[in-house]
């Protein structure tokens, strides 16, 4: 473990002034976030939190891989042959913040999953994120990232049941239309996005604008930069937590399925990226609309572990629904300059300003997996000097022979690809990539083996 690593366990010096501040607090949920990014933990009594702090909660091992709906990944080794042996998951600093939605008296924070022996789990994205993080620490580099999310407002729904687009709360109207960047949309959910502002500020999350997207019923918030990406994935994760609870207490439910609907547009991650140095200066900052020679590097590194990297950022199946030409969503390693249909976008704005949006991630990714992988190919690039493919000008979906390696646009072949993937194992763990492997495998075939809705529209009568 290394010293960086120590040093994000939260003391109880932090929690007790949390506490002292806010008396009224009687339930902290602590908060873990598995491979699969569906956050698990347990709730507990306020009286309990010193012994969290202290010691750690323990939780059983096996909680690292479950699979999307809770269920054990036997073939992981991880459950039966390890006992299902206890770890002990212990707070993040600066991530214990009440949870306003659930009521004034909730709380939570986030944890991090540690051996007996006080090792950090080598299965925890926070830590795969933090050991790419240190690579560029290393270098005397540190990356300065962001994400933004696009997700859907919902009414309720059963299992079994499609979605529909929520109406709104306060015209009663529900959205049909491409309303882009609506004020009128904007305004038919200022209830629910003033309350996603006051819990965000009662976090302590950095959210910028909210925009009404390219879908009815679809709205895009994002979270500033920060030269922590460690933070920026807490964030990322507490707000997307923060979202789906504000949007129940508003009679809706918030999606970040990636395609919850098929002749819509779906829900985006996007990532930014751009290097500080030593000094704080921006490392991609150039009068160069195409910024400084180490952004065509990292350009180039990330085309390269792209097809590789996708089964992260598009774990699900539904995820590659996404990929649809000419709707926004890229399906290529294409890059080009203020450019929306490429996968890789270097923003408009001030030379010092300069960064890259990786927009191939969907909005059902981990944000901490998503910048590991993403980073990862930053570095790889700039540490080996590579060079990229030719820049897009205008559409690119026209012109997807510029990329360099085709993008596995199916969920079968990218997971191939990232099991067999060395560049994987050396830069975010081979144990990782073994157990996440094994993980995608078994869902594939718990997924495959339910019977859908479309199975009895295409072949009850017709087969």
């Amino acid at each position: 473990m290394t010293k960086g690593h120590t040093a994000q366990i939260a003391n109880w010096a932090e929690a007790e002034s949390f506490l002292n501040a806010n008396p009224q607090i009687k339930y902290i949920d602590i908060i873990y976030s598995p491979l699969t990014d569906v956050p698990r933990g347990k709730r507990i009594r306020a009286h309990e939190l010193k012994s969290v702090y202290n010691h750690g909660r323990y939780l059983p091992g096996s909680i690292a891989v479950v699979d999307t709906m809770g269920a054990d990944c036997e073939d992981t080794g991880l459950v039966w042959e390890d006992g299902d042996a206890d770890r002990l998951g212990k707070p993040a600093t600066n991530t214990i913040f009440k949870a306003p939605w659930l009521g004034d008296d909730v709380a939570q924070c986030v944890l991090s999953l540690y051996e007996l022996d006080g090792k950090q789990n080598d299965l925890d994205p926070r830590y795969i994120l933090q050991h790419v993080i240190d690579l560029f620490a290393a270098e005397g580099l540190t990356p300065d990232v962001a994400c933004e999310f696009e997700f859907f407002l919902c009414a309720k729904r059963e299992y079994g049941e499609r979605p529909r687009i929520g109406k709104s709360t306060v015209t009663n109207h529900t959205p049909i239309g491409h309303e882009v960047y609506g004020l009128r949309e904007l305004d038919d959910y200022m209830d629910f996005l003033r309350d996603i502002n006051d819990a965000a500020e009662a976090q302590g999350l950095p959210i910028e604008a909210a925009i009404s997207e390219f879908s009815p019923g679809q709205l895009e918030i994002g979270l500033e930069h920060r030269a922590d990406a460690l933070r920026v994935a807490d964030e990322a994760m507490m707000f997307k937590r923060l979202v789906k609870g504000v949007a129940v207490k508003h009679g809706f439910e918030a999606t970040f399925m990636a395609k919850p609907f098929a002749g819509l547009a779906g829900n985006g991650q996007h990532l930014h990226v751009s290097l500080l140095n030593e000094k704080g200066e921006n490392v991609f900052a150039s009068e160069d609309v195409t910024g400084s020679p180490l952004v065509k590097h990292a350009i180039a590194g990330m085309q390269a572990m792209m097809p590789s990297s996708m089964a992260i950022f598009a774990p699900n199946a539904n995820s590659y629904r996404r990929f649809v030409g000419n709707s926004y969503a890229p399906i290529a390693s294409t890059w080009g300059v203020n450019n929306r249909t490429v996968g890789l976008r270097i923003t408009a704005g001030a030379p010092n300003t300069r960064h890259i949006e990786h927009r191939i991630s969907g909005a059902d990714a981990s944000p901490y997996l998503g910048l590991a992988a993403m980073l990862a190919g930053v570095y790889h690039g700039i540490k080996n000097k590579l060079e990229p493919s030719e820049m897009v000008v205008g559409d690119g979906y026209s012109q997807m022979e510029k990329a360099p390696n085709q993008l596995p646009l199916n969920w079968f072949s990218a997971v191939d690809k990232f099991e067999n993937c060395p560049l994987v194992g050396q830069y975010l763990g081979q144990r990782f990539q073994k157990m996440y492997s094994i993980i995608k495998h078994t869902e594939q075939n718990r997924f495959f083996s339910a019977i859908s809705l479309e199975d009895y529209d295409w072949y009850f009568r017709n087969a």
